[in-house]
């Protein structure tokens, strides 16, 4: 596997040090949490998202849900009282996981649920009113109006 070295770029820019720690991240060799638990992304609106999660085996309680620094981790424990019971077969796996997405900024979790073995976590891009684009009204140059007197009159 290659490996990309961005030193140069650490060195050259200034404030572009989110998009090196996201590059940074993608290009990682952490193969471990890839697969487990299988989870989908999907789109619900132009700035709205859905994450879901199978957490089949996983009650409410065993589940957290916390957004730290621009990030969103889901972690499940599994209750210790497992261990004592005896499977013939065990094909769902209740190993406990930690799932980390990094969110864009102003993208907040507005809320998530847990159903039929999925978890369901909502997000959505709230823009600040100072941030969004608006509309300049332009006028156009008009006489003077007679009621300004001018402070060269004055004087």
């Amino acid at each position: 596997m290659r490996t990309l070295d961005l030193t140069p770029l650490y060195r050259a820019t200034v404030g572009f040090d989110q998009i090196a720690d996201l590059m940074d991240r993608a290009l990682a060799n952490d193969t471990s949490n890839t697969s487990y638990p299988p989870y989908n992304i999907e789109k619900t609106d132009d700035d709205a998202w859905r994450i879901s999660i199978a957490v089949a085996g996983f009650g409410e309680n065993d589940l957290a849900i916390e957004v730290k620094e621009q990030n969103l981790h889901v972690t499940a424990r599994k209750a210790e009282d497992e261990n004592t019971k005896t499977f013939l077969h065990r094909g769902i796996a209740t190993r406990a996981f930690e799932r980390r997405f990094h969110l864009a900024d102003h993208v907040k979790v507005t809320g998530a649920a847990h159903e039929n073995g999925m978890l369901h976590i909502d997000l959505v891009r709230e823009v600040p009113e100072a941030l969004k684009p608006r509309q300049i009204k332009i006028t156009s140059q008009s006489a003077p109006d007679p009621q300004v007197i001018e402070a060269d009159k004055i004087n």
